[in-house]
């Protein structure tokens, strides 16, 4: 266990421990980096001083994260005992409360890791004592969905507030423990191997966050491993064909891209750990983005009919419903090929620019994302952090 992360350490001392970081951090067999789920003391840092420096996007995103309803201080949780979430969040018995309070914790957490006040880690760990101290079930048609898409940025939240602030009690961070693993493990610890693949590629996400704040390995590989090789349309080798094309490209481009954000987020925290899923199946995540970009941006693409795991689902020719709504999720998976690894996403990076320009047009409408703040964390690579993953 990488220890020097839960020894009370504040945002003020980041740039010592970054420097300590590649010499004290490199997990052995077992053992996991913390913070670890997404976010990276190295890439809080890097993030900091570009804010600090005034440099864009960086500074213009913070300013929306510090506008954002989400970082309300006055927020206050909508923890239910119940949730349901039925298909297309019909019914809605508090999915929606669990939805916006995730969201808010996890930008209370960032909030606070960049600037050091404690308003920002309180209100953090507020929402998530609320939820572990509450929640019972979650029930109904898209559980598993509403655990995997935004569970996520719950657990981001967790990870960053356990291992960067001596505030949240011991017995608080095992009770948040003890909820992924008795109300939400359950419920997704199977996937959903014939359900289109942005399923199981939300559980993929979540899981893997998971078994890193539990410091759980079976947990986590268990994530890693379908991912790899899993029997259904979550695995990389089945949601993308050789050429990019997607296993819901015929279905429509909100869910595809869908898809595409929760495999990317499963890399990144996978990269973290020293484990490359990036450049699995000879980067099969990157040609699907090149090729969902591509068609999103006006392009066209070859299409070749679809047929699923089982044959649940066939799509006989690529689908415009939602065409042109770029998903806020471009930043990261640009960011690895281009920064990190030196190789081409010409149409990533261009939808990563159009999202951005969408953002400041009101008039535009957009698709945002499971995992807010995609610009502000991942446009740009820290300076000498390049490396290979070893797993």
């Amino acid at each position: 266990m990488c220890m020097i992360f839960r020894m009370g350490f504040r945002p003020v001392v980041l740039p010592v421990l970054a420097g300590l970081m590649a010499v004290l951090c490199v997990p052995a067999s077992g053992d996991f980096i913390h913070p670890g789920v997404m976010h990276s003391v190295e890439r809080i840092e890097f993030t900091k001083e570009k804010i600090e420096a005034g440099e864009e996007p960086w500074a213009g995103e913070w300013k929306k994260l510090r506008s954002s309803r989400y970082a309300d201080v006055g927020w206050t949780p909508q923890a239910r005992a119940h949730v349901e979430r039925g298909p297309s969040n019909q019914p809605n018995i508090g999915s929606s409360d669990f939805t916006s309070d995730s969201r808010a914790a996890h930008t209370h957490a960032l909030a606070w890791v960049m600037t050091g006040n404690e308003v920002h880690v309180k209100k953090a760990a507020e929402i998530l004592d609320a939820w572990s101290g509450t929640l019972e079930t979650i029930t109904n048609h898209d559980a598993r969905l509403l655990i995997g898409m935004n569970g996520q940025s719950f657990v981001v939240a967790a990870e960053l507030v356990k291992h960067t602030w001596d505030g949240w009690p011991e017995e608080k961070q095992e009770r948040f423990g003890k909820m992924l693993r008795t109300v939400w493990y359950p419920v997704i610890k199977d996937f959903y191997p014939t359900a289109n693949g942005n399923w199981d590629a939300s559980m993929i996400q979540v899981m893997m966050a998971m078994g890193i704040f539990l410091d759980d390995q079976a947990m986590f590989d268990r994530a890693v491993n379908y991912f790899r090789s899993g029997e259904g349309n979550g695995n990389v080798r089945h949601y993308f064909s050789e050429t990019g094309e997607c296993q819901e490209s015929g279905r429509d481009q909100a869910h595809t891209q869908m898809g595409l954000e929760y495999l990317a987020n499963s890399a990144e925290t996978a990269w973290v750990q020293g484990i490359d899923l990036y450049g699995e199946a000879d980067n099969r995540l990157l040609k699907g983005f090149e090729y969902t970009a591509k068609y999103n941006l006006g392009f066209e693409v070859p299409y070749e009919p679809f047929r699923s795991v089982e044959g649940r689902y066939h799509y006989k020719r690529i689908s415009d419903n939602s065409r042109g709504r770029l998903r806020e999720m471009y930043e990261k998976v640009y960011n690895h090929y281009v920064n990190r690894r030196g190789l081409e996403a010409p149409y990533t990076g261009k939808a990563a620019m159009k999202v951005r320009e969408n953002r400041r047009d009101r008039r535009v409408r957009r698709s945002g994302a499971s995992m807010m703040w995609d610009a502000l964390m991942f446009s740009g690579e820290p300076e000498g952090s390049v490396k290979q993953a070893s797993r």
